[in-house]
């Protein structure tokens, strides 16, 4: 018998998952503040492009978290435990196939990116004596996305957090000790976060040791099944276009906060940090759904669909609502203590009303995402991101000239409001689809 929908079970989902995130700024900070201590502007700038190289290029695999969460979840909710384990082991194979073609392809790949973001030779240099090193890492780094996706459809939420907890751990440690002390520069803070992803990768598969208990790990006809691998290639494809959509939509307003002026593009940057934080603390209640979600469809239950869907976005209305409360009381405070600089404070103050407004008109296209991911209706998913993109291009046109950096901020709310409104129009036919 399937375990009850309750606030406890999805709350027990959902903490670890916003505990995790909140360990990931930690680990930047570190890096910046250990590469700091040589005393040189090159080499933490190098560290820092070259970090926004790699998590740009590893974000594009992002798709295998959440489509292996979702078809994992309908697995588990059908009672199909063989399939839970072919899928975590298409997954990983995808991963590798994927980061050995990076290590292969590195030089026209990074010689792409420094085209894209040209630096200084010397800050160049020292990036690539960085990415030399950290491309080794790049199937482990792809492997996490599917491993964690795993664990998040099996409600082994905390094992998420201690993969995250261990990593981001190594990866502190042996920043310290390579560069501090072993003096080794540049090279010791990749070579720290390269053990560490090897690391996580070892940890990761022990944590999902339950995906190789018997042998469908390794039934290779199952495995390489066609009608799975296509089914899970149009899940995958459907999200990475989604995806990258919508990060060109945040692309598209950073280059346009950037003609407002030094002082506005500097205080748009601070309150983009508030979004980060809305998203990692919202993400657990996402993921929650996800796999609840993924459960009731597998199950074919559109009545445990509508439990999952109703409990978890309760408990993702209510830290919405927090956290609009806490960027209104604290936003100042928090405003000063990540810009010194008084016209950037005195910028960035103008426009915190959006800041509380974000997670209040952003909650809808949050859960409602959790809800088609783990039902994997990514069409729909990226036909809604279509279509809201299109509406915000719209709303730039017509806001932005009209009323500057305050219309851009507008934009970007009807970006979050229209995605909510399309998913949530397509919804009743998502739970008649469950029956």
């Amino acid at each position: 018998m399937s375990e009850a929908i309750t606030h406890r079970r999805i709350l027990r989902i959902a903490l670890p998952i916003v505990l995790s995130n909140a360990t990931i700024p930690i680990l930047g900070a570190v890096d910046t503040g250990v590469i700091g201590q040589l005393g040189q502007a090159a080499p933490i700038g190098a560290v820092g492009i070259g970090a926004v190289i790699l998590s740009s290029i590893y974000w594009v695999f992002g798709f295998l978290r959440m489509g292996t969460t979702g078809l994992v979840a309908q697995a588990r909710g059908a009672g199909d435990a063989t399939e839970t384990g072919a899928l975590l082991m298409r997954g990983v194979i995808v991963a590798a196939v994927a980061g050995l073609f990076l290590i292969t392809a590195q030089t026209l790949v990074f010689r792409a990116a420094f085209a894209l973001a040209p630096a200084s030779k010397e800050v160049e240099s020292l990036a690539r004596s960085y990415l030399a090193i950290r491309i080794w890492g790049a199937p482990a780094a792809i492997s996490v996305y599917a491993l964690t996706g795993w664990l998040i459809a099996m409600e082994r939420t905390r094992g998420v957090l201690v993969l995250q907890v261990v990593m981001n751990g190594i990866n502190v440690v042996l920043d310290l000790l390579f560069v501090l002390s072993f003096g080794w520069g540049i090279e010791g803070v990749a070579a720290a976060t390269l053990i560490s992803e090897y690391t996580g990768l070892a940890l990761g598969l022990w944590l999902c040791g339950a995906a190789f208990a018997g042998d469908q790990w390794r039934d290779w006809a199952r495995v390489f099944d066609r009608g799975r691998l296509a089914q899970m290639a149009a899940v995958n494809g459907d999200i990475m276009i989604r995806s990258v959509i919508l990060q060109a939509s945040f692309t598209v307003f950073l280059f346009l906060g950037a003609g407002f002026g030094d002082k506005t593009l500097a205080a748009n940057q601070v309150l983009l940090q508030f979004l980060s934080i809305t998203a990692y603390a919202l993400d657990g209640f996402a993921f929650a759904t996800e796999a609840l979600v993924g459960q009731a469809m597998g199950r074919r239950s559109p009545v445990a669909l509508r439990q999952a869907a109703i409990a978890a976005s309760q408990w993702g209305v209510g830290f919405a609502v927090a956290l609009a409360a806490v960027f209104l009381a604290l936003g100042p405070k928090i405003i000063d203590l990540m810009a010194k600089a008084p016209e950037v404070q005195e910028a960035a103050r103008v426009y915190l009303p959006w800041m509380a407004a974000a997670p209040l008109l952003g909650i809808g296209a949050w859960m409602l995402d959790g809800i088609f991911i783990g039902a994997t209706r990514t069409r729909q998913l990226r036909n809604a991101m279509i279509m809201s993109v299109a509406v915000y291009v719209g709303a730039l046109f017509l806001l932005v000239p009209s009323l500057g950096n305050h219309g851009l901020w507008a934009a970007l709310m009807v970006l979050n409001v229209t995605r909510g409104i399309t998913l949530g129009l397509r919804y009743p036919a998502l739970e008649a689809s469950a029956r």
